[in-house]
């Protein structure tokens, strides 16, 4: 009998004692991750925010000012902008698992490779740009538009250029988990934005020109704080300076950051081809309007989701280069479930109060009336977004699924589109890309 009391205390005492190794971690976890996440938000949410100040005071100028912008943000810079982080996020691969093996010495390595790499493709994107205007009048945009956008456009290749420098200083940091000082140079850079663009644009009346010129600024600040950071001893030990190694084994890095950047590309293309095929339904005018106040706010729950992304994709990496297989699978586990606690309260926000926030964003009673209409699938894409850039984060490779469902879908619901005159075909076409994604993923 004392023998069967002492062993129910032994396993009581044991299951206590596994049980509060389990609570510490979980928290230690948690820590880890919220030092990417949290950061990683922050600066999204800056970057994004950018945009947002530049887009109101270009607002201020003129309709047609602001519709041109609008175009060249949504269609070229977000195609420049998937293509070049997607790219980059392959550098974060390298770079985590070399950090958790405890190859120092490669991060630099891998940081200058990335910086050659990005800056070719950035420049092999240049007539994008440079051919705005034709290229826009041939999607079957408004001339008049499409002038101001071609304007815009050349204005867009500095900032196109700093994507290059910023997403592999980015990633090269936050393989390291030192992306506060991201934060706060995104931070900072937000705040000589909004008084460089009213200083430029409201006080001296410089226009279209001054609110560019403060976001080239805006772009490129931010850049030279991580050089300085990086070179002048914030990172010793994994940068001990230039060297002509990052010249060499370059091809092993371009196939590694296409195939990482695949899948990014498609969830940053997905609302370009949205606003596209959005021009071309009956009433287009209301559902411009509500798809735009829709992407908006989905924009703005997104900066959350790739938050999680970048601490999926540097906590699994850092174990993996330990080779710690089970904290890795822990890691996974534990993004996913916040990540999606989090999308299901937005989730459950979105789809009863649609109707409601659109007013936010507008007076017409048509267009938010439209965007409840649309609340169940925009509510359920919502939830979506909460999964797969987590997902994407840890995914290891890419096969050719994604592409195939790019090839196929969007000629079907561009015929729904025209044959059918769906009104809310526009975001079951989002719901398809988005469960695309997700079995892509899988």
């Amino acid at each position: 009998m004392e023998g069967d009391g002492s062993e129910k205390l032994l396993r009581a005492a044991e299951d206590e004692i596994e049980e509060e190794n389990f609570k510490s971690k979980i928290w230690v976890e948690n820590k880890k991750m919220w030092l990417v996440a949290g950061p990683a938000m922050f600066t999204r949410f800056s970057t994004f925010g950018i945009n947002v100040i530049s887009q109101a005071f270009i607002g201020h100028i003129g309709s047609t000012e602001l519709a041109a912008y609008a175009l060249v943000l949504t269609l070229l810079t977000r195609f420049a902008n998937g293509l070049l982080l997607g790219m980059a996020s392959g550098l974060e691969t390298l770079c985590g698992q070399a950090y958790g093996a405890k190859q120092y010495h490669m991060l630099g390595i891998y940081l200058q490779r990335s910086w050659i790499v990005l800056t070719v493709f950035t420049t092999l994107l240049l007539p994008v740009y440079i051919f705005a205007t034709p290229i826009l009048k041939a999607l079957g945009q408004d001339e008049a538009v499409a002038e101001v956008a071609g304007k815009i456009g050349l204005w867009f290749i500095p900032v196109i250029y700093s994507y290059a420098v910023s997403f592999s200083c980015q990633m090269y940091l936050q393989a390291q988990s030192k992306n506060m000082i991201i934060t706060y140079l995104a931070v900072f850079s937000l705040s000589i934005h909004i008084f460089v663009s009213w200083l430029l644009t409201a006080k001296y009346s410089l226009g279209l020109a001054g609110t560019m010129i403060s976001t080239i600024l805006a772009y490129w600040l931010p850049n030279v704080g991580q050089l300085i950071f990086i070179v002048s001893g914030g990172c010793r030990e994994t940068w001990t300076g230039f060297t002509t190694l990052a010249f060499k084994d370059l091809w092993p890095v371009v196939k590694l950051s296409v195939s990482s950047g695949a899948m990014l590309c498609l969830e940053f293309w997905y609302n370009a081809i949205l606003v596209l095929l959005t021009g071309n339904m009956k009433n287009a005018e209301v559902e411009v309007s509500a798809l735009s106040i829709c992407l908006n706010i989905s924009g703005w729950e997104m900066m959350i989701a790739f938050g999680f992304m970048a601490a999926a994709s540097v906590r699994v990496a850092n174990e993996l280069g330990k080779g710690d297989s089970k904290a890795a699978k822990f890691s996974i586990l534990n993004i996913v479930l916040i990540s999606f606690a989090l999308g299901f309260v937005l989730f459950v926000l979105f789809l009863f109060f649609s109707e409601r926030l659109a007013h936010i964003f507008t007076n017409d009673h048509n267009v938010a009336t439209e965007v409840g209409h649309l609340s169940p699938l925009f509510a359920f894409t919502i939830l979506l977004n909460s999964i797969q850039p987590v997902l994407s984060g840890v995914a290891v490779g890419l096969d050719g699924r994604a592409l195939w469902y790019m090839s196929t879908l969007l000629p079907i619901t561009w015929l729904q589109l025209l044959e059918k005159e769906l009104t809310d075909g526009v975001w079951k076409l989002k719901l398809n890309l988005m469960v695309t994604l997700e079995l892509s993923d899988e």
